[in-house]
């Protein structure tokens, strides 16, 4: 019941963004030339790693989906040995590289408002962060989902369904938040 119902909750999400999406490409064909202009101020090559990143994170989340189902909470051995890693050595691994991501993105924006981007400097300005911006939040409130089901891991005397559940629920949202990001790249850095 659950997993249907953050379904049809990431299906609500979709939707704010795809509204999003519209806002971009409305305003973006009214201001053709600003948009020349504004996306060379982009750092691609420094996004490109922050997304790279991100999407890799997707793919440690799922070795710890993996670990979740297999009922493997932490690590048999060594730190080293990432085979025998739990869910727990996976999702702290993707928290961090969330982290990364939503710190380059910080980095990103600082350098851009230094540059004279800001949310009122222009129509470009205010779809850019408005776009990147809800996404970081998102990824934020992902982090804090991972942060939930970590500290349950710790605190639980026994791993259950139920933590396998929120494990797998969790990973449904980070890996909408990769795909968003993807199109959000793709549509603001690469589609000049």
């Amino acid at each position: 019941m659950v997993s249907v119902g953050t379904i049809i909750w990431l299906s609500s999400e979709l939707m704010f963004f795809a509204a999003l999406f519209a806002a971009y490409f409305t305003i973006r064909s009214q201001e053709v030339d600003l948009w020349s202009v504004k996306t060379a101020l982009l750092n691609v090559p420094f996004s490109s790693t922050n997304t790279v990143i991100l999407v890799l994170s997707s793919f440690t989340c799922q070795m710890g989906v993996f670990a979740a189902e297999r009922g493997q909470v932490g690590r048999n051995g060594s730190v080293f040995n990432v085979k025998a890693w739990g869910l727990r050595e996976w999702f702290i691994l993707t928290y961090v590289m969330g982290a990364v991501f939503v710190g380059g993105q910080a980095f990103e924006y600082a350098h851009l408002v230094h540059e004279g981007l800001t949310i009122p400097s222009d129509a470009y300005g205010t779809v850019f962060y408005l776009t990147t911006g809800f996404h970081g939040l998102h990824v934020t409130g992902g982090l804090i989902a991972f942060l939930f089901v970590l500290g349950r891991t710790y605190l639980a005397r026994r791993f259950t369904h139920e933590q396998a559940v929120s494990a797998i629920v969790v990973s449904y949202y980070w890996h909408f938040v990769d795909v968003v990001w993807i199109g959000l790249f793709a549509t603001i850095y690469l589609i000049k």
